[in-house]
C-alpha cells in the first residue's frame, strides 16, 4: 500500500478502525518550531466521534501522544512519531457484515484486491484515518501560521449558503455542530440532518475551503500544481467525490472577456476567479476551493447486495454512523490543506538564496 503523502514533508500513517491505535510519522519537519500542543488536541476534537447529536456516537478520546522528534516543546528536526490509541471499539457491531459486501463501501473491492479484509469498519479503509492527518496538519498549521486556513459546511443537501465567502464571518463557524458560519443556513442544515437520521439515512454535502495571505510562488508550473495536488489531498478523503477550484464547473459557462482576473497596479486582481491560483502557481489572492461529499454508506435501512460468494442477500446497518460527515470533516480538509502549502512552502525556501 501507499500509506505516504508529500514530497519535503511526508507523513507516513499506519492503523485500522477497530486495532490498538492508529498513528503516524512525519518527516522533513524543521527545526527549533515551539510546538502548541493544545493546538493540536483542539484540531483533533474537532474531528473526533461523539461531539454532538447529528454525528456518531461513537466516543473516543482521540488523545494524541507524541513518542519522538519534539523535545523540550521544540521541533528538532528528526522524525515526529505519533499514536492515537483506540478506546471505544465495538467490533461486535461489524459481525453482520463479515462475509457480506456493503453497498459503495471499500469492502468488495479490497476483497477482490488483497483476498484479505479487517470487516470491523472497515479496518485501514475507515475514516478513523482520517485522525492522523489531522495530528500532522495541526503541526503544518502552526508551520505556516502566517497563512489562514478556514474550511466551513458550504452546503448539507439542497441547502446552500447563499453569500460569497468574503462577506462570512469565519469566527462563526464553530458556534454551531453543523461548523457553518451562516446562522440562518446552519440552523436548515441542522434540522434536515436530525430529520435524515431518524429516518435511518444518511445525506452529503459541501465544505468550501480559503486560505488567506497567501505568498506568490507556492506551486509547480508542469506537474505538482498547487491545485493539483490540492485536489489530489481532498480527493484521499473518505466520502468525497468532487473538487473544484475558483470558479470551479461555474467557469465553463463563461467567456474569456467575463473570466480573465484582470491585473491592478498592486499586483492584485479585480477578481479572482482563478482561485489564487495562474499556471499552478499561487498568485498571492484567496486560495479557495469547493469540497463535495456523498452522503455515508452506511444507512439504516435493508439494502440488497452479496456475500463474497456472489450469492444474492440483505444487509441492514448496524453500529455508530454519521448521518452527514460533513461537519466533522471540516478540519480534515484543512489539515490536509495546511499540510500540502508547508510542503510546498518548505520546497519554495529550498529555491531562494
Amino acid at each position: 500500500m501507499f500509506n505516504t503523502f508529500g514530497n519535503i514533508l511526508r507523513v507516513t500513517t499506519y492503523g485500522e478502525s477497530h486495532g490498538v491505535a492508529i498513528g503516524g510519522v512525519i518527516d522533513g519537519f524543521p527545526a527549533g518550531m515551539e510546538v502548541d500542543f493544545e493546538a493540536i488536541q483542539n484540531e483533533l476534537d474537532r474531528r473526533k466521534p461523539g461531539q454532538s447529536k447529528i454525528v456518531t456516537q461513537r466516543k473516543e478520546p482521540d488523545t494524541v501522544e507524541f513518542l519522538s522528534g519534539i523535545f523540550e516543546g521544540k521541533t528538532t528536526g528528526a522524525s515526529i512519531g505519533f499514536v492515537i490509541k483506540n478506546t471505544n471499539q465495538k467490533s461486535k457491531d461489524y459481525n453482520h457484515n463479515t462475509n457480506v459486501y456493503r453497498p459503495s463501501h471499500a469492502d468488495y473491492t479490497y476483497d477482490k484486491k488483497y483476498g484479505i479484509r479487517d470487516h470491523r469498519g472497515g479496518g485501514r479503509t475507515s475514516a478513523r484515518e482520517t485522525a492522523n492527518w489531522v495530528v500532522a496538519g495541526a503541526l503544518a498549521k502552526q508551520l505556516i501560521k502566517h497563512i489562514n486556513i478556514n474550511a466551513f459546511t458550504s452546503s448539507v443537501g439542497d441547502i446552500f449558503i447563499d453569500r460569497p465567502y468574503q462577506d462570512l464571518d469565519f469566527s462563526k463557524t464553530e458556534s454551531n455542530i453543523v461548523r457553518c458560519p451562516d446562522e440562518t443556513s446552519a440552523e436548515k442544515m441542522i434540522e434536515k440532518i436530525n430529520q435524515i437520521r431518524k429516518a435511518g439515512d444518511t445525506i452529503g454535502g459541501t465544505i468550501t475551503c480559503v486560505a488567506q495571505n497567501m505568498p506568490v510562488g507556492l506551486g509547480e508550473p508542469i506537474f505538482h500544481k498547487l491545485h493539483a495536488e490540492l485536489g489530489k489531498a481532498m480527493l484521499s478523503i473518505n466520502a468525497v467525490k468532487g473538487f473544484e477550484f475558483g470558479s470551479g464547473f461555474c467557469g465553463a459557462k463563461m467567456q474569456g472577456s467575463e473570466h480573465n482576473d484582470i491585473f491592478k497596479e498592486d499586483g492584485t486582481t479585480e477578481s479572482n476567479l482563478s482561485g489564487g491560483i495562474q499556471g499552478g502557481v499561487s498568485n498571492g489572492m484567496d486560495v479557495y476551493f469547493r469540497v463535495a461529499f456523498k452522503p455515508v454508506a452506511t444507512i439504516m435501512q435493508n439494502q440488497k447486495t452479496i456475500n463474497s460468494e456472489g450469492e444474492a442477500t440483505e444487509i441492514h446497518g448496524k453500529g455508530r454512523h454519521d448521518p452527514c460527515v460533513v461537519p466533522r470533516a471540516v478540519p480534515i480538509v484543512e489539515a490536509l490543506t495546511a499540510l500540502v502549502l508547508a510542503d510546498f512552502w518548505l520546497l519554495d525556501r529550498t529555491r531562494r538564496i
